[in-house]
């Protein structure tokens, strides 16, 4: 069966209901594995592929680049701007690079990366800011589409959606966990459909699996749960090709869950969601990118002192 294909807000643009994220590429050991992985992804029906500026200083963007020569035509490709409250300047400049390291001269979809402190809307909505960059570049013809992402509170988003900028997209966590501790699903995803903002989900299985590791849930329990959400895309970060093969099997197996088989998941999870203990991007900053730790005077790593 193919994988579902869904269509981008009212642009007529369709995508893959299953996206590849670009961090783990840069996490496989051998480039000639993550090339596999992409190019087998396209053939298997993947046509969404995320990235960032700064997933593995720049290796993630590198090696999406080199698999996509003479597949680019086949794919929309999304990466992410990391100024982290730096101004439009700075995004631009990054734009810049972001396009050299993917081999190509325009993004389908260009997002601000991680919006997680509170004063983020403010610095990215200030005059000279990050959002100007977003309509910049769509100005210029760089970027099609236009987003921000974030995995920390809901509220952060919501502040982010009051300005009432006309974005494209918007990426949040999205998993059976959500639910029940700081809801994505239950607060930011209705909002987003009131303004006409399509959704991309992430961290389906909680970011490092770690639930599917404790045997709280099964990786097809947390992908087929995400994948039934009213989202674009659930982008899944694959670190090895056994992965990328369950998960793409998943994907072309694909039936939505019943509403009842949902709301059974959650509650058969509640208990162990309610702490957060498998959304720790949520309660902690071990998931926080160094750079916008240090931007908003925050240690660098997350190591005790010894």
């Amino acid at each position: 069966m193919p994988i579902p294909m869904r269509t981008l807000g009212t642009s007529g643009v369709s995508v893959s209901a299953l996206g590849i994220g670009g961090s783990s590429l840069g996490d496989i050991a051998y480039e000639s594995e993550a090339l596999r992985i992409v190019h087998e992804g396209i053939d298997g029906g993947i046509t969404f592929f995320d990235n960032a500026w700064e997933y593995h200083d720049g290796l993630s963007e590198e090696r999406m680049g080199r698999a996509l020569r003479g597949y680019r035509d086949k794919v929309f490709l999304m990466t992410k701007v990391c100024s982290h409250g730096r101004g439009r300047d700075v995004a631009m400049k990054m734009l810049e690079d972001s396009l050299r390291r993917l081999q190509t001269d325009h993004l389908d979809l260009w997002q601000i990366h991680e919006v997680v402190y509170d004063n983020d809307p403010d610095l990215h909505f200030a005059p000279g800011g990050a959002v100007e960059a977003l309509t910049l570049a769509k100005q210029q013809g760089k970027v099609r589409f236009v987003g921000f992402t974030g995995h920390k509170d809901p509220a952060i988003h919501l502040k982010m959606l009051s300005h009432g900028y006309k974005f494209d997209t918007v990426q949040m966590p999205l998993n059976p966990f959500d639910y029940t501790f700081r809801s994505f699903h239950r607060t930011v995803v209705p909002e987003a459909q009131r303004q006409g903002l399509s959704v991309i989900g992430m961290k389906s299985m909680g970011g490092g699996g770690e639930a599917i590791k404790a045997s709280a849930i099964t990786a097809a329990e947390a992908l087929r749960y995400a994948m039934s959400l009213p989202v674009l895309t659930t982008v899944s970060g694959m670190d090895s090709y056994d992965v990328f093969k369950q998960n793409l099997k998943i994907a072309q197996e694909f039936v939505p869950m019943r509403d009842a088989e949902m709301a059974e998941l959650r509650t058969r999870v509640s208990g162990v969601a309610s702490d957060g203990r498998f959304e720790l991007y949520k309660a902690s900053k071990i998931y926080d990118a160094a750079v916008g730790r240090m931007m908003h005077n925050f240690p660098p790593t997350t190591e005790l002192p010894a």
